[in-house]
This record gives structure tokens, C-alpha cells and sequence, in this order.
């Protein structure tokens, strides 16, 4: 049964008339005809008796009229829907990214898209660069923002910004003092956050572009937030790594020092499945985002990084 019989069977069914019902649909009567009889034969039903010249509705089709009108309507809504979807009229764009990228970098661009597209709920989950890329594999969500690589051959990475690792560390550690070189961090302390950060994998991939084996460093502690981090080294010994968007409020404060030590850029990358549908809500999104290279995007390296 397709729509286009329910709906020849409606007309049909409100005038008890062929060729009036023909005429609505504009359609011939014989087309007309032929969808009824189609149905009736499909199924074993009679829906119209067949009184003299004229027809009229049987028990059954008259049950079935009911039936058939409330389809439609859904059918209609169903469309209605899908309308409003592609006209962002209606819809819910869910996103997942790592947590400097949720905490700082994206709720401008979540505010704007809200101003643009009022109707269109938002929904933003936090968690680290491996639990993006786990949403955006299984659809739970539409777009992701990591740091850094992920190494998915289903996912594309789109680099939007550039972000700065920075070292931190209480303002009375020694290594605040001076600039500290690669055999410093060797024999530092370390408060680190949890493997399959993003931060994480950016520090790891720096140490190793200063010849340093990560595994050589003294990480008593993993902590699962930036920010418990930055309290963690305030009153200690101990150093940190965060991205320079968390730790400039806490250095502008005093509260921490950077460490001079150049660990380089990361980029902040859109993600997204290679083949799966892209939503007009997240379509939408991407157009008021940046693209790697513009130069309002290519960050100042902090004080006392050179």
C-alpha cells in the first residue's frame, strides 16, 4: 500500500464519485479506478459497493476511511517535520568535545548559533579526545572538537583554532625562577590529566620533540579536569600542563607562574563521520566557525614562553 492509494482512496471514499474524485487528484478516471481495485485485490477487501452507476462506501471502507485519514495526517506531519528539519525550523544539534575546547574555547560560538537559530536545541557533552571520538563513531553525536590527532580512518578532522600547551607551576617553584631546560622536566614531579586527553597526548608528542621518553617522567597523580590541576600545583611542588585559555586566568591572578619552556601548538579540530548524513543544524554550525590559518586564529605565545 503506498500513500498515493490512500490518498486516491480518500477521494474517492469523501464523494463517492470516480470521476469527481478524478478531477481533484487530476487524474484520469480510469487511473483512479485501477488504484481501488488495486487495493481491494491486494488485500481481498471490497471497499465500495457498486450500485447501479454510482458507488458508495461498503462497511469496510467506511472503517477503513478512518484508518486511511489518520495515516494521512501523520504523513503530513512526518512531512511537516522533515520541512522544518532541513528550514531549521526544528531540530536538536548535539556535540561532543574534550574539555578545554567545551570549557573555553567553544560557548562563543554555541551563543551565536543559539541567537541565529532560536528553534534549534543544542546539547553539549564533555569528556576527553578518545570520548569524542567514541560519539561521533555511534552517531550519539552530530559534530565532536578534540585535541589534537585522532587516528580514525572513519572520522575527518577539520582544524579550526590553535591552541598553546604552557607549563604551570605555584609562583614559589624554582623552575618559576628561571627557564627550565628538558633534563628540569625529567626530574620534576608531575600532576598530569588521565590517558586519552587530549592535553595529555599534545604534552607527550612535545616531550618527544624535545628528545624526552615520557615514560621518564614522576606522575604521582592524574587528576580528570583542568581545573583540578590548577589547584592541585598551586601550594605544592609539583609541575602541570594545561592549555594557556585555562591557566592565563590563574597566572593573570598570581595564583601561577608559567614555566619558560616552548612546548609548542596543537590545533582544536572539528570532527565528524566521513559518511554520515550531515543535519542542516550541523551544516549551519560549521559556516560560523574559523578555519586553521586565519590569522586571528594563530595565538600569541604567552609571557615568558620563548
Amino acid at each position: 500500500m503506498t500513500l498515493d492509494q490512500l490518498r486516491v482512496f480518500i477521494a474517492v471514499a469523501e464523494r463517492e464519485h470516480l470521476t469527481q474524485a478524478a478531477k481533484a487528484l487530476n487524474l484520469t478516471p480510469s487511473a483512479v479506478s485501477a488504484a481501488i481495485h488495486a487495493l481491494e485485490a491486494r488485500y481481498g477487501v471490497r471497499l465500495f459497493n457498486r450500485v447501479g452507476r454510482r458507488i458508495e462506501l461498503s462497511q469496510t471502507g467506511r472503517l477503513f476511511l478512518l484508518e486511511a485519514k489518520a495515516t494521512q495526517r501523520s504523513a503530513r506531519l512526518a512531512e511537516q517535520a522533515l520541512t522544518e528539519f532541513g528550514g531549521l525550523q526544528r531540530g536538536t544539534l548535539t556535540i561532543q568535545a574534550s574539555q578545554t575546547i567545551a570549557s573555553y574555547w567553544l560557548p562563543p560560538f554555541l551563543v551565536g548559533f543559539k541567537a541565529a537559530h532560536p528553534a534549534i536545541g543544542v546539547v553539549l557533552r564533555e569528556g576527553n579526545s578518545a570520548d569524542v571520538a567514541t560519539a561521533v563513531l555511534d552517531g550519539t553525536a552530530d559534530l565532536g572538537f578534540a585535541e589534537g590527532d585522532i587516528a580514525d580512518p572513519a572520522l575527518m578532522l577539520v582544524p579550526v583554532a590553535r591552541d598553546r600547551l604552557v607549563v604551570v607551576a605555584s609562583p614559589d617553584h624554582p623552575l618559576a625562577k628561571r627557564k627550565a631546560s628538558p633534563k628540569d622536566l625529567v626530574e620534576a614531579t608531575w600532576i598530569l590529566r588521565e590517558t586519552g586527553s587530549g592535553t595529555r597526548s599534545a604534552f607527550e608528542a612535545a616531550l618527544r620533540a624535545h628528545d624526552i621518553d615520557p615514560a621518564m617522567l614522576t606522575a604521582p597523580l592524574e587528576l580528570p579536569t583542568n581545573e583540578a590541576l590548577c589547584v592541585a600545583v598551586r601550594s605544592g611542588t609539583h609541575l602541570t600542563v594545561v592549555s594557556d585559555l585555562v591557566a592565563r586566568p590563574h597566572v593573570d591572578a598570581g595564583r601561577l607562574a608559567l614555566i619558560a619552556i616552548d612546548l609548542g601548538t596543537r590545533a582544536f579540530s572539528l570532527v565528524r563521520h566521513k559518511q554520515r548524513y550531515r543535519t542542516g543544524a550541523s551544516e549551519a554550525f560549521e559556516t560560523q566557525l574559523p578555519r586553521l590559518g586565519d590569522d586571528e586564529m594563530l595565538r600569541i605565545p604567552p609571557k615568558g614562553i620563548n
